[in-house]
C-alpha cells in the first residue's frame, strides 16, 4: 500500500456519496479512484467529482470493482452494500459500512465477511454523535439505580428523504440505555389510553422533516429534574469525515470487526 491511501465510493452518486468524494478529493492523503453506483444508476459513466461538483477527477461511475482498493466507504442503500460487501470480502478490501438500515440478517453477513476483510461498521461516522454514545453510557450508569426511577426517551430528527425510522443511530442510543439500565420493552411513538409509562420501555419518537441532516436526544426523566444528552448534525460533511478517519484507520487493519469507538480511540 503506498503513502496514499486509494479508496473507493459506493454510492457516490447519493447525497453521502457526493460529500465522501469531496472530502476525499481535498485531502492530500487520499485518492479517490473507484466509485460506485448500481447498475441500474442513471449515473453510470459519469465522472464522480464532477458529481460532487469538485470538478473532473477522471473516475467514471461504475457498477463493479475493477482494481484493488486500499479501502472502501459504503453510503448506499442495504441492497448496494450487500453487493459490494461480498466482492471486499472475496479481495479481501476492508470495508467501511456506514449505511444504515440494515436487517438482522445482513448484519450478519457482514460479521461473516469480517472474516476476510477489515469491516468497521457504525450506526453514524460523526465524532459528536459517538461522544454522545459514550456520555449516555456513563449517564445510565450512574441513574440506573436512582431512588425514583428514571424515564427514557429519544427523540431524532432527519430528513424527509430517509427511509429507516428509527435511525440506526437512535437504535444504538437505545441498545446502549437498555444495556446499562435493564429495560427490555421499546415502544416507538404512543397514542390512545396508554396507562401508566412502565419503568421498564424506552420510547423511540422519529420526525421525518425538511432537509435536517440529523438530531439525537436522549432525554432521562426523574421527578423533580430532567437530564438530556442532545447531539445535532449541521452539515453532513461531520459524517463524511468520520466515514474518512474510519477508512484511515481500517486500511491498515488485519480483518476482524471495528467500530468507530476504535477508529476514534473512545
Amino acid at each position: 500500500m503506498s503513502d496514499v491511501l486509494k479508496i473507493g465510493v459506493n454510492g457516490a452518486a447519493g447525497r453521502m456519496g457526493q460529500r465522501v468524494v469531496a472530502l476525499a478529493s481535498a485531502d492530500a492523503d487520499l485518492k479517490v479512484a473507484a466509485a460506485y453506483e448500481s447498475a441500474s444508476s442513471s449515473r453510470l459513466g459519469q465522472d464522480a467529482g464532477e458529481l460532487a461538483g469538485v470538478g473532473k477527477l477522471g473516475v467514471p461511475v461504475s457498477s463493479s470493482i475493477v482494481e484493488h482498493m486500499d479501502v472502501i466507504i459504503d453510503f448506499s442503500t442495504p441492497e448496494g452494500c450487500m453487493t459490494i460487501l461480498k466482492e471486499c470480502a472475496a479481495r479481501g478490501i476492508p470495508l467501511v459500512v456506514a449505511t444504515t438500515g440494515l436487517t438482522a440478517h445482513q448484519k450478519r453477513l457482514v460479521e461473516e465477511a469480517s472474516q476476510t476483510a477489515p469491516i468497521l461498521m457504525a450506526p453514524s461516522m460523526s465524532l459528536a454523535v459517538n461522544i454522545a454514545m459514550k456520555l449516555v453510557a456513563d449517564a445510565g450508569r450512574a441513574l440506573k439505580d436512582h431512588s425514583t426511577g428514571v424515564d427514557v426517551e429519544i427523540i431524532e430528527r432527519h430528513h424527509r428523504f430517509k427511509e429507516d425510522a428509527p435511525s440506526g443511530t437512535a437504535l444504538k442510543f437505545g441498545e446502549i440505555v437498555a444495556r446499562e439500565m435493564g429495560q427490555d420493552k421499546h415502544v416507538h411513538g404512543r397514542e390512545g389510553r396508554t396507562g401508566q409509562r412502565p419503568q421498564n420501555e424506552i420510547g423511540y419518537h422519529a420526525l421525518r422533516v425538511g432537509d435536517n441532516v440529523g438530531e439525537h436526544t436522549i432525554v432521562f426523566g426523574l421527578l423533580g429534574e430532567t437530564l438530556e444528552v442532545a447531539v445535532r448534525g449541521q452539515s453532513r460533511d461531520s459524517y463524511a469525515a468520520g466515514a474518512l478517519t474510519a477508512a484511515k484507520f481500517l486500511a491498515t487493519r488485519q480483518p476482524g470487526m471495528y467500530t468507530m469507538v476504535d477508529a476514534l480511540g473512545l
